[in-house]
C-alpha cells in the first residue's frame, strides 16, 4: 500500500478544512449497517493512519458510535468528516473530501456480508465478511 503524503481536504462548506501527513491509496466500500445509515449506502474512505490536522474544529461535532470508535461531522453543513478509532486516533476519511484523488484506487470491501442485494461493484476488490473484520480489527460488533 502506497501512501499520499500532506494530502489535503475540507468538508462541503470549508469550514473544516484538514491535511492529512500520510494518506493511504486505497479506497475501501463498507457496507455495515452504521455507515450505511451514516452515508445513505456504501460509505468510500480511506485509512489516514492518526496524524490529521484540523482547521475549524469549533465546527467538528462528535458521534460515539460504538465504544471503539466515534465519527465527526460539520455542524455547519453536515459532512461526515471522519470513523476515528478511539484508542490509536486512527481516521478513516471519506474518499469524496480530498482536494486530489488521482492516486487513489478502490481496491477492497468491508462487511461484504451486509451488502444490500440492489447493487454490486464491478472492481475486482479483497472482500472481507463482518466475521473477518472483526478477526482482523479485533471487535465483535459494528
Amino acid at each position: 500500500m502506497s501512501h499520499s503524503e500532506n494530502a489535503k481536504g475540507s468538508c462541503l462548506c470549508g469550514e473544516v478544512k484538514f491535511t492529512v501527513k500520510k494518506l493511504s491509496d486505497s479506497i475501501g466500500a463498507c457496507h455495515c449497517g452504521m455507515c450505511r445509515k451514516w452515508a445513505g449506502g456504501p460509505w468510500l474512505g480511506v485509512d489516514c493512519g492518526s496524524e490529521v490536522l484540523f482547521e475549524g474544529e469549533k465546527n467538528i461535532k462528535i458521534y460515539n458510535s460504538s465504544d471503539w470508535a466515534e465519527r465527526g461531522f460539520c455542524s455547519k453543513c453536515g459532512s461526515n468528516l471522519f470513523y476515528r478509532v478511539k484508542q490509536s486516533g486512527q481516521h478513516f476519511m471519506p474518499a469524496g473530501l480530498f482536494d486530489k484523488t488521482a492516486t487513489l484506487v478502490f481496491d477492497h470491501q468491508i462487511f461484504i456480508d451486509k451488502k444490500p442485494d440492489y447493487f454490486d461493484f464491478t472492481n475486482k476488490t479483497e472482500n472481507m465478511t463482518e466475521a473477518e473484520v472483526f478477526a482482523r480489527y479485533g471487535s465483535d460488533s459494528d
